[in-house]
This record gives structure tokens, C-alpha cells and sequence, in this order.
């Protein structure tokens, strides 16, 4: 398989909400404008990933193929593969992680399914843009949401400019705009290993020879 790896790497203090973005020099940064290559497989072209602690769950969402406009039916692409990757002892490898694909019924209609979510249950199937019972009070969704990602282009555009800053902490370029998006709700317990201090990455492969 050919894999393509393209996500802020999250690392999560289990003890506290507490959010950090840690390096890792085998990943590259998430971004929304990519070279010809990558938005030519927009299905494998990996946009954002955002980790979270609320109470006894850890919530990741992954977007992916770009943005696109109000009422889209999203992305979806039985060929790729797509992955949460947990480090909980720090070594760079995974201790956990979550699989996630999708595929069509004999009637056309998308589906997804999610394999290894820590504390959920072992397989979680149904349709896209519905949040899906995970198992143990977890949830789980594939679909369309509106871009979650806060950017001032104006702004950094007059930056550039100017040389004077000239953000607007009111101005989002982003508002308004879809992409499609994978969640899922993860048991703290389930994944912690015993430490207090986690490691997350996401990836997207596609299968050798399919466009």
C-alpha cells in the first residue's frame, strides 16, 4: 500500500485537558492548500486533526478532501484506509489504533466502518452523516461538518503586506465552508496504557494501483 501521512501530531495530557502540539519529524503539518499531487487524490488528502479530553472520553476528528460548499454530500472513497494512531509510552509506535474506511450497498448508499475503537466496541458499521453507537456511552461519525478550523486569510494577507499585524479574531475564512470529517469518542482508560501522557497521529493510505 502506498501511505500518505499529512496530520498535526496531538500530544494529550491525560491528567488535565490540556492540549500541546508535539513534534515529529516523519509527519508534516496539516494544511488546506496542497500541491497538485495531493489534491488530486482529494479521498487520501489528509486537511486537519484535532484531539480532545471531555470527562472519561478522548475525542479525535480527522478532516479531509479540502473545503467544499454548504449542502455537499462529502467525500467518500472505498480505496483508502484511514488511521488514529495512539502512542501511549512514547516510543513512536502504536499502541492503538483505529481503523476506519468506507463502502456502498448494492443501492449505492455510502456507509463506513470504524475497526478497534479503544473501549467501544470491536466493529462499528452504518451509515454516513449519522452519529453511530460506539458501544459504552462512545460515539462515532463519518460525514459532512462544517470546517472546524479558525483562519483570518484577510488578515494575514494585510500582515504580510503591511509588515503590521491585522487580525480580526471576528473573521473567520473559513465559515460557511464543508469538509468531510471522521470522529470518534475513545475511553481515556482504554487507551492510557497507564501513563499519563498520550501521542496521537492519523494517516490515510490508498491500495496499490487505485485512483
Amino acid at each position: 500500500m502506498r501511505t500518505k501521512t499529512k496530520a498535526w501530531v496531538a500530544t494529550v495530557a491525560l491528567g488535565a485537558t490540556a492540549l500541546s502540539m508535539g513534534a515529529n519529524p516523519d509527519a508534516r503539518a496539516a494544511d488546506h492548500i496542497d500541491s497538485p499531487t495531493a489534491t488530486a487524490d482529494s479521498a487520501a488528502d489528509i486537511g486537519d486533526f484535532f484531539a480532545w479530553r471531555q470527562d472519561d472520553r478522548l475525542i479525535a476528528a480527522v478532516t479531509f478532501a479540502g473545503l467544499d460548499v454548504p449542502g455537499s454530500d462529502g467525500t467518500y472513497d472505498d480505496g483508502v484506509l484511514y488511521g488514529i494512531h495512539v502512542d501511549n509510552n512514547g516510543d513512536n509506535e502504536p499502541d492503538r489504533t483505529v481503523w476506519a474506511r468506507f463502502g456502498q450497498d448494492a443501492d449505492g448508499n455510502w456507509g463506513v466502518k470504524f475497526e478497534g475503537i479503544p473501549g467501544g466496541d470491536p466493529e462499528v458499521i452504518g451509515p454516513v452523516n449519522t452519529e453511530l453507537d460506539a458501544g459504552l456511552n462512545l460515539r462515532a461519525f463519518a460525514g459532512v461538518r462544517e470546517d472546524p478550523f479558525f483562519f483570518d486569510f484577510d488578515g494575514f494577507m494585510a500582515t504580510t503586506q503591511t509588515g503590521t499585524l491585522a487580525f480580526d479574531g471576528t473573521r473567520d475564512s473559513f465559515s460557511g465552508t464543508n469538509v468531510t470529517m471522521l470522529i470518534v469518542e475513545m475511553s481515556v482508560d482504554g487507551i492510557a496504557g497507564g501513563g499519563d501522557q498520550i501521542h496521537l497521529w492519523t494517516t490515510s493510505a490508498r491500495k496499490e494501483g487505485e485512483e
